[in-house]
C-alpha cells in the first residue's frame, strides 16, 4: 500500500487524486462498488484503524480521521472527497449509498490494492448493526456520542461501560483557547471533545477559510455533530489589514497592545456573554487560526477573562472558583 496521504495520480481529463481519494475508491471497489453510507463509514474506518497500525516496525498513516460523530466514528473529510469525486464522475450521486462507476472502476483497476482486498475479504459477511457494534467494542472512544450506542450494544453491558468511561470528564466553566493551524477538522474536533470542550466561540473578524472545514457555516456544522454549540463573535476579531507584515513576535505584540488598549474595551457586551457562558457551567474554546496563543489576539481576550474571572470568581462560579486559562 502507498503511505503517503499527498502522493496524486493522473486520471483523464487533466484531473488529480490524492493517494487517499484512490483508497477511497479501491476499498469501496473491493467491497463490490457499493455500500450504504453507514457500512462504507465504518468499514473506511477500520480500514484506516488498521493501515495506520505499525507494520514491519514502520508506522503508516492512516488515510482518514475520524470523530465520534451521531452514529459512530465520521470522517468529514471523506465526504468532502466523495463530493469532489461525485463531480468527476468517479462515484455516483446518491443520498444513501456509495456507488463506484464504471469510470471509477477503471481508474483503480490497476491500483496497488492487495491490502485493501485482504481487508474486504475479512468483513464481507459484517455489515449493519453487527458491523456498528464491532466498532464501538473496539473503539469505545468513537460512540461517546453516538445516538444509538444503547441499542446497538443492548445486552453487552461490558461493552456499554467501555463507552460511557471513554467519555471525557467534562469540566464545568473551563476557558480554554485553540488555533487551527496545522490541523484537520477531525483532529482538531478530537482535542474539543478529549478537553471536555462544550461551546467553542469563534473571534476571528471574518469567519471564513481556504482550509476545509473551518469556514463558519461547514465549523458549525460539524460542532453541532460531535454535540458542541459553535458561536461567532466577530466584533472581537482584529481586520486582516491589520494583521499584514506581522514578522517578527515584537511585531505581534505591538499589534496586540494596540487591541488590548483601544478594541478590546469596547467590547463589554461580548465579554459579558462569554462569562455568562462560563457561569452557566459552559467549558469555552476560544477559536481562531494561529496555532501558538501568543500570535493570536484569542490570549487577550483569554487573559482580561480570566483577569475578571480571578475578581469576581465567587460570585460568577457556583464553586467559588475557576480554572486557570489552557491553550490547546
Amino acid at each position: 500500500m502507498m503511505r503517503s496521504q499527498d502522493r496524486t495520480r493522473a486520471v483523464p481529463f487533466g484531473s488529480r487524486l490524492h493517494d487517499r481519494q484512490l483508497q477511497l475508491l479501491a476499498l469501496l471497489d473491493a467491497l463490490g462498488g457499493k455500500a450504504s453510507n453507514l457500512d462504507y463509514q465504518k468499514l473506511l474506518f477500520l480500514f484506516c484503524q488498521e493501515s495506520s497500525a505499525v507494520e514491519q516496525d514502520i508506522p503508516t498513516s492512516a488515510p482518514y480521521e475520524f470523530v465520534p460523530y451521531r452514529y459512530g466514528a465520521f470522517s468529514f473529510t471523506s465526504y468532502a472527497d466523495r463530493r469532489r469525486l461525485a463531480e468527476r464522475g468517479l462515484l455516483m450521486e446518491s443520498e444513501t449509498h456509495w456507488v463506484l462507476t464504471e469510470h471509477g472502476k477503471r481508474i483503480v483497476y490497476d491500483y496497488d490494492n492487495g491490502p485493501i482486498r485482504e481487508f474486504a475479504d475479512r468483513y464481507k459477511r459484517l455489515r449493519g448493526d453487527k458491523l456498528i457494534a464491532e466498532t464501538y467494542r473496539r473503539y469505545p472512544y468513537y460512540a461517546v456520542r453516538s445516538a444509538i450506542a444503547e441499542r446497538i450494544l443492548k445486552g453487552d453491558d461490558l461493552a456499554l461501560r467501555q463507552v460511557r468511561s471513554a467519555e471525557p470528564r467534562r469540566n464545568c466553566g473551563s476557558l480554554l483557547t485553540i488555533g487551527y493551524e496545522g490541523r484537520s477538522l477531525e483532529h482538531y474536533l478530537n482535542i474539543l471533545v478529549k478537553a471536555s470542550v462544550t461551546l467553542l466561540c469563534d473571534v476571528r473578524r471574518n469567519a471564513i477559510s481556504r482550509k476545509y472545514g473551518f469556514a463558519k457555516r461547514t465549523l458549525g456544522a460539524a460542532c453541532s455533530g460531535i454535540g458542541l454549540r459553535y458561536e461567532h463573535l466577530p466584533t472581537l476579531g482584529i481586520e486582516s489589514k491589520q494583521r499584514q507584515n506581522l514578522k517578527t513576535q515584537e511585531d505581534f505584540r505591538a499589534l496586540f497592545g494596540v487591541y488590548e488598549r483601544e478594541l478590546l474595551p469596547k467590547q463589554s457586551h461580548a465579554i459579558r456573554r462569554i462569562l455568562a457562558w462560563l457561569r452557566s457551567g459552559e467549558s469555552v474554546a476560544l477559536m481562531c487560526y494561529e496555532r501558538e496563543a501568543v500570535q493570536c489576539h484569542r490570549h487577550c481576550i483569554a487573559s482580561e477573562l480570566d483577569r475578571i474571572l480571578s475578581d469576581q470568581s465567587t460570585e460568577l462560579l457556583s464553586s467559588g472558583k475557576h480554572n486557570r486559562v489552557k491553550h490547546l
